[in-house]
């Protein structure tokens, strides 16, 4: 044992020493080259354990030192990876070129921001004779596409991509010169025409311009320290509605996120306290909220009570499904039409827009975690012919127009804003419209959470006894009082609702995921997180339309969510932290 520990030792001394050789960033060596000169191995499989992978959202990992982190080698070697890549399969990539953004986010002790990142990535294209389309200032993540159908990558080629990494690890001869890119001819700037283009489109989401001129309904919006402020207020500008109130202290970008303990408003209140302390003085109802990149939103409003109301990734889902499609209805008139609409949503996420698209006769479909593949499925359908009105992910992620294959923070801000200005005008407010939503295609409550997990072998011991319940191959018929009427496991491919039992979603062996439907109308999906080490649950009761006994469906859903932990989860047997409010 000892004899291995010291060989996995010496190959991370060796991958550790051949980066200092290619490292000429400052900062990020000498943090190498001390954890070295200590031996300090257990520091050293932190930044040297594994170079960073795709996971639900492409490349992530904090910033800091080696090959499990975003540095400015790491993004050489990335880039240069990438530009093969490219080059193989674009034999006019020279004439097309790539578009590259950046936003707010640095690192100091490591001397990495994406600004930086964006720069040296761009150096590498333009190396290679690549022309480079890179934003000259912040954006959000929307202004940004990711493969040439504008979706983000998929496999295989995220696969090739990484393939091609491990081929380009050694930086080219002008690998960290990035000043010669300003002189370059074949750097340009799209930041000017694609905020054109961008308000442009967006506005063809717009069906109550009168309305926005008129509202006396007011707005809170934060940033969160982020690149989202000068876009919203350019947003509500391009819908004729009155801007809203920027939280001061938290308009400008700010990489060190002062006035929050994390910069993500799925946390929920927390990080609106300084936005609910600014409504209240300016009298505004509604707050809306984007994470540091602006791609996700959270909105909270005021109830009657004077509580503040956030609301779940889920119900605002469910509110901006009601209103695109009541907007596109009111657009066309033709009954045919309706049979080639479609609205997506993730495997995870409520099943609101399955039970409106049922009763209103549109197409729904759900797709893998993530919205590469929403993206990528709106896209084949698009190109079908097909209109996608709208695509949503729990995690506070939606798709309200389709010039963006991604989630889009801004975009959804300004479409919440009108919705809940044409409701004012009917004396509703957004908490009594989700609830007519609810009242007229069946109650949707769900509830998430997690549970942290460092050890890979409990992970994947506790899925193995979930397949191998009842003796070898048999999962789960019951969870305490509940029984199961349905499995899909998209780790290993098999579904019991489909004639030949396999499953029709894309299924990864690399990763956990079991869905369970129970014969009391709930459904309960366990996975593994692609980028954090926690084991997650997703669970929902849909009741059908006409039972508004709401809190005898709460009281349900607890009860099951609590049979799920105790049962399939065993926390205490397997070790497993609680996720802590």
């Amino acid at each position: 044992m000892a004899a291995r520990a010291s060989a996995g030792d010496a190959a991370l001394r060796l991958e550790a020493e051949q980066w200092l050789q290619w490292d000429k960033n400052p900062k990020t060596s000498a943090i190498v080259k001390e954890l070295l000169a200590e031996g300090n191995v257990g520091e050293l499989h932190k930044y040297f354990g594994s170079r960073m992978e795709f996971g639900t959202a492409g490349l992530r990992a904090a910033m800091g030192a080696g090959i499990s982190h975003m540095n400015d080698l790491t993004i050489i070697q990335t880039t240069q990876g990438f530009c093969r890549y490219l080059e193989k399969n674009f034999s006019d990539l020279k004439k097309r070129g790539v578009v590259i953004g950046f936003d707010a986010r640095a690192h100091l002790s490591s001397g990495g921001s994406s600004k930086r990142f964006a720069r040296l990535a761009a150096n590498t294209f333009i190396s290679q004779g690549v022309p480079v389309y890179l934003f000259s200032d912040i954006t959000p993540t929307p202004f940004v596409v990711y493969w040439e159908n504008g979706a983000q990558i998929i496999s295989p080629h995220d696969k090739g991509i990484s393939q091609a990494i491990e081929e380009n690890k050694e930086p080219w001869p002008q690998a960290w010169d990035d000043k010669q890119i300003d002189s370059s001819l074949l750097l340009h700037d799209p930041y000017a025409t694609i905020n054109k283009e961008y308000f442009k489109d967006i506005q063809k989401q717009c069906f109550h311009r009168n309305i926005n001129k008129e509202t006396n309904l007011k707005f809170v919006h934060t940033s969160v320290h982020g690149v989202g402020h000068k876009f919203v207020q350019l947003a509500f500008k391009a819908f004729d509605l009155r801007p809203p109130f920027a939280v001061p202290e938290q308009k400008d970008p700010d990489p060190e996120f002062p006035t929050v303990k994390y910069p993500n408003p799925e946390e929920g209140k927390g990080v609106l306290t300084l936005s609910f302390a600014l409504a209240e003085k300016d009298g505004a109802k509604i707050i809306l909220a984007n994470d540091p990149d602006a791609d996700r939103l959270a909105v909270a409003e005021k109830q009657e009570s004077g509580e503040w109301k956030v609301f779940s990734g889920n119900e605002l889902g469910a509110l901006l499904g009601w209103w695109i499609f009541t907007c596109w209805k009111n657009q066309n008139r033709d009954a045919c039409a309706i049979k080639d609409v479609y609205m997506l949503s993730s495997t995870v996420s409520s099943k609101i827009l399955r039970a409106i698209a049922l009763k209103e006769g549109f197409h729904f479909e759900e797709t893998l975690t993530g919205f590469k593949w929403m993206g990528n499925r709106a896209k084949q359908l698009m190109d079908q012919g097909k209109a996608v009105l709208f695509a949503f992910e729990e995690a506070i992620g939606y798709m309200c127009c389709p010039a963006v294959l991604d989630k889009d923070g801004v975009s959804a801000a300004v479409i919440t804003a009108e919705m809940a200005s044409f409701l004012a005008t009917r004396n509703l407010s957004l908490s009594q419209q989700l609830k007519a939503v609810y009242d007229e295609y069946g109650f949707h409550i769900t509830k998430a959470s997690y549970f942290i997990c460092h050890d890979p072998t409990v992970i994947k011991q506790l899925f193995d006894n979930l397949r191998n319940y009842d003796g070898k191959d048999t999962y789960p018929k019951s969870c305490g009082r509940f029984k199961v009427s349905g499995i899909r496991d998209l780790t290993t491919g098999y579904d019991s609702s489909q004639p030949d039992q396999k499953a029709i979603l894309p299924t990864s062996k690399s990763s956990q995921m079991i869905t369970f439907t129970f014969a009391n109308g709930g459904v309960a999906t366990m996975r593994t997180s692609g980028t954090e080490p926690k084991i997650k649950y997703y669970s929902e009761l849909c009741a059908p339309p006409g039972n508004s006994d709401v809190e005898q469906l709460k009281k349900e859903l607890d009860e099951l969510v609590s049979a799920l932990e105790k049962h399939f989860f065993q926390p205490e047997k397997n070790n497993l932290q609680r996720k802590t409010e």
